[in-house]
């Protein structure tokens, strides 16, 4: 079994600074960037779990819910990576989102 725990810690940091983050600083788009985090994760797990399937996409659940669905969406796909070099990719992905956030 992998080590997913940089991409784990890597979300959850992201998540409690959107947590903690002013609504203002959600609308200026640090929820939108996790949003799309999100969906880019999700569909990266669905995609090694039912290969010949199209993903579906992750709705938008408001920019509250926005912490939380990169939170799901990584951990779901830590439980399906099966390398170090995917969970260094999918960490890296996390940090660059965070850092466009500006969170």
């Amino acid at each position: 079994m992998v080590d997913t725990t940089p991409l784990t810690r890597s979300v959850d940091l992201f998540a409690d600074r959107l947590r903690a983050a002013p609504q203002s600083r959600l609308q200026r788009g640090a929820a939108a960037e996790a949003l799309g985090l999100a969906r880019e994760l999700a569909a990266w797990a669905q995609r090694v779990e039912e290969p010949s399937a199209e993903p579906r996409e992750m709705p938008d659940a408001g920019m509250f819910a926005a912490a939380d669905q990169i939170t799901v969406a990584a951990h779901d796909l830590a439980l399906v990576l099966r390398g170090e070099d995917e969970v260094r990719q999918a960490a890296e992905l996390v940090a660059a989102a965070q850092k466009r956030a500006g969170v």
